[in-house]
């Protein structure tokens, strides 16, 4: 097997180089549209479930993160109706959230405003989920086709891994913050014309241009997904550095290209300031990250294991993760000694080995603080130990990390399958894609898992709650929603996030010294509602017509700390004990459609 002049030229460095056939022939278009076509249809395949009627369909793995999102897509879209806040007491009445401390996908709300407002936040929830991974493979279609210059069908391949990789499939199990990563081909395509235009002074301008488009991808990147652009700058800097290292550019061409990342930061900062603060100073801000790194790191057993979305993938496999919505480390065994012996083969190729360096980088980072083996804690340390407690960082799970290897892996696939189409051997040009396709098809992923769930009443869906509130006013749910049973949020996206309530999921100041939490604590009359909602008994065990004369005057004082307008029970497996109870402490309720309501007079 040998390596050929043109297949060690660093894909960076690689100009537009005019051919017999051009680019924009209609053939290439047509093939170009096909497989952009083909993501498409893939994304809406593994999305089905939810088509069927977004209202009544949820994913079956992962419900309450699902209702959460549904909420913050709602409420993101009111920025069009100027009444939208970066922190809000449409939720948690009246401390409010911070939308930035949650991950809200401020950006997917924004952009997707006229489906929600036209269908409502579930069908959009469902759009954004075939978006993502569509729109990401297509990117990186895009990206290693015009801009690398690798063959079609080494793109198509590649490309396909970016979008559907076990990893993203996972985290489309309600996590659109993290499969949104259709900026990110475009972000790479400003870095790679900021380092070739550094290599010559007279395209300064152009240097000046993707520098600044940079700066605003960046801007836009941290309302959709901050955390995405957090695994970006970890692979960019890794790889850069390495690039530097191995290919070792005039001192001049570094000093422009490190000039255009000085232009970009410069264009991002200004605009980032006040989010950035308000995120990690303001109101309802937190200072450490809620989820232990301990436990969100990656097992190391998983990485040559399948997916249990795959279908080379088996149930038993999900004791190697936290959940189903972190999958990320499943690449198999085949895959993970491809990578090794590509990135040798390859290793005179610049840009194949910064992928192969930030591969490892990221794969070591995912193991977290401790490493942990076939779900064994060891006492051996990873990299990621040096991050642990830093701010920003440290918010981030680290077995996360590892879906910054799909891309790197992805482009170093494309280049050897690209490589290998121009070598004289039989065995090697054909050889190679045959090794890459064989390795991928057992990670080929099998259709989300959904369910049904309860349609929203009607007094909400057909605004009947305006009986009682205004826009803005504070409706209390009969029981309030909490990070359990998040159900009730759904009220508010039925009605756009038009009016508050209290208590709820989300992440919040409630821990000791002001640390983060899921959620905030109960005030008693909702400890009250929940413990009937959950056993038709009151907590102490009595009946819900057992109410005294202190709980009363408890229940009017919650109420007025939550600012509220109005209590509405809908349909419960315990609606008549929740009825009795609220009775007992407000009095007789009013029926309007399929709910009863209490006004409260301030």
């Amino acid at each position: 097997m040998r390596v050929t002049s043109t297949s060690t030229e660093p894909a960076l460095e690689r100009e537009e180089m005019p051919v017999e056939n051009p680019p924009t022939s209609p053939s290439r278009w047509r093939a170009d549209v096909l497989v952009c076509l083909s993501y498409v249809l893939l994304a809406w395949w593994l999305t089905a479930g939810l088509w069927r009627n977004p209202d009544t369909r949820t994913l079956g793995l992962n419900v309450a993160d699902q209702t959460l999102v549904e909420w913050f897509l709602s409420y993101a879209s009111r920025v069009w109706l100027g009444d939208f806040s970066l922190v809000t007491d449409r939720l948690n009445a009246p401390d409010g959230i911070n939308m930035l401390t949650n991950a809200a996908t401020v950006g997917l709300g924004v952009i997707f405003a006229p489906v929600t407002f036209l269908f409502g936040a579930p069908t959009t929830f469902a759009l954004i989920m075939l978006v993502n991974l569509a729109a990401t493979a297509v990117g990186w279609y895009l990206l290693m086709v015009k801009v690398m210059r690798l063959s079609r069908p080494a793109s198509a391949v590649a490309a396909a891994f970016c979008g559907f990789a076990p990893g993203m499939v996972s985290q489309s199990n309600s996590h659109l913050h993290i499969t949104a990563q259709w900026l990110v081909p475009l972000m790479i395509w400003c870095v790679i014309t900021m380092m070739r235009s550094a290599a010559d002074r007279r395209r300064a301008w152009r240097l000046a241009g993707a520098s600044a488009l940079f700066g605003l991808l960046v801007v836009v990147q941290v309302f959709i997904g901050e955390e995405t652009l957090l695994l970006v700058a970890f692979s960019l800097v890794v790889m850069t550095v390495v690039y530097i290292i191995w290919e070792r550019p005039p001192l001049s061409q570094i000093g422009r290209f490190a000039a255009g990342v000085v232009m970009a930061v410069s264009v991002a900062v200004p605009l980032l300031i006040y989010p950035l603060w308000t995120q990690f100073n303001g109101p309802q801000s937190v200072p450490n990250g809620v989820f232990s790194p301990d436990y969100f790191s990656a097992d190391v057993a998983s990485f040559v294991a399948y997916s249990p979305l795959s279908i080379a993938g088996t149930p038993e496999n999900a004791r190697l993760s936290t959940g189903a919505a972190e999958y990320n480390t499943f690449f198999g065994w085949p895959l993970v000694l491809l990578v090794l012996a590509l990135g040798f083969w390859l290793r005179r190729n610049a840009i194949a080995v910064a992928c192969v360096a930030a591969t490892i980088v990221m794969a070591l980072l995912s193991l977290g603080p401790k490493i942990v083996i076939e779900r064994e804690r060891t006492t051996f340390s990873g990299p990621y130990l040096f991050f642990k407690g830093v701010p920003v960082i440290d918010g981030a799970l680290p077995m996360r990390f590892a879906l910054a290897m799909i891309p790197l892996i992805a482009i170093l696939l494309a280049i050897a399958w690209d490589q290998a189409s121009r070598d004289s051997e039989n065995y090697v040009r054909f050889g190679v894609p045959a090794f890459i396709v064989a390795a991928l098809l057992p990670l080929l992923p099998t259709p989300l898992p959904t369910t049904d769930r309860v349609g929203v009443p009607v007094f909400y869906t057909e605004g009947h709650w305006r009986e009682c509130a205004s826009d803005g006013d504070v409706i209390v749910p009969v029981p309030p929603a909490t990070p359990h049973e998040p159900g009730p949020m759904r009220f508010a996206t039925a009605a756009d996030a038009a009016f508050s309530m209290p208590e709820g999921f989300f992440i919040g100041p409630y821990g000791r010294g002001g640390s983060a939490t899921v959620g905030t604590y109960k005030l008693p009359t909702s400890a009250t509602l929940a413990a009937v909602a959950k056993t038709g008994k009151l907590p102490d065990g009595s009946d819900p017509s057992a109410v005294t004369d202190q709980m009363r005057a408890q229940a009017r004082a919650d109420l007025a700390r939550w600012g509220a307008s109005c209590v509405v029970l809908t349909a419960h497996p315990y609606a008549a004990e929740l009825r009795t109870t609220v009775e007992a402490l407000l009095g007789p309720g009013r029926p309007v459609a399929d709910a009863v309501i209490w006004p409260i007079s301030r």
